[in-house]
């Protein structure tokens, strides 16, 4: 599906980084709604969102991925932009949106501009107050990715945080 010419594009003089980034993540899209291709662990997850948060590595980006039951993707909004070291995130909008489009489980995700994925103590705060807003409309919080470019991802899953 993705052959020569699709090389040849993205390696030509007129492609920039953006146009890279915008075709690799209409792949993953698109993979992401073959059912063999679900988000079914974190590296899947981290895949997803590391390419939806790298428009804008300079400004803190929170990210939310919807999913159905069986983890396909609904959605991914970006639905908070911040500064350089800080969003104001809303619990009652994660949750009426994950209300209008049926959503079963979430992925929270946000980049940190600093680089350094370890998760403030706001970030834990938010978290919670996230999952317990969704608890009540049985939408599962599955993990919070927090993105750095240079310590990687983060995740609360793995860490045992959730």
């Amino acid at each position: 599906m993705y052959g020569i010419n699709t090389l040849q594009r993205i390696n030509g003089p007129d492609i920039n980084e953006q146009a890279i980034v915008e075709q690799a993540l209409q792949i993953l899209e698109t993979r992401a709604r073959r059912p063999e291709h679900f988000i079914t662990c974190p590296s899947d997850a981290e895949a997803y969102v590391r390419l939806k948060l790298a428009e804008d590595p300079d400004r803190e980006h929170f990210l939310v991925v919807y999913l159905d039951q069986r983890h396909e993707v609904i959605a991914g909004e970006i639905l908070f932009h911040g500064t350089i070291d800080g969003a104001s995130v809303h619990p009652r909008i994660i949750l009426q949106r994950a209300l209008a489009l049926n959503a079963a489980a979430v992925i929270l995700s946000h980049n940190h501009p600093s680089g350094n994925s370890d998760p403030s103590d706001s970030d834990f705060r938010i978290t919670k107050r996230i999952q317990d807003a969704l608890a009540y409309a049985d939408v599962r919080v599955l993990d919070h990715l927090v993105v750095g470019e240079g310590t990687g991802v983060y995740s609360f899953a793995e860490a045992g945080r959730l």
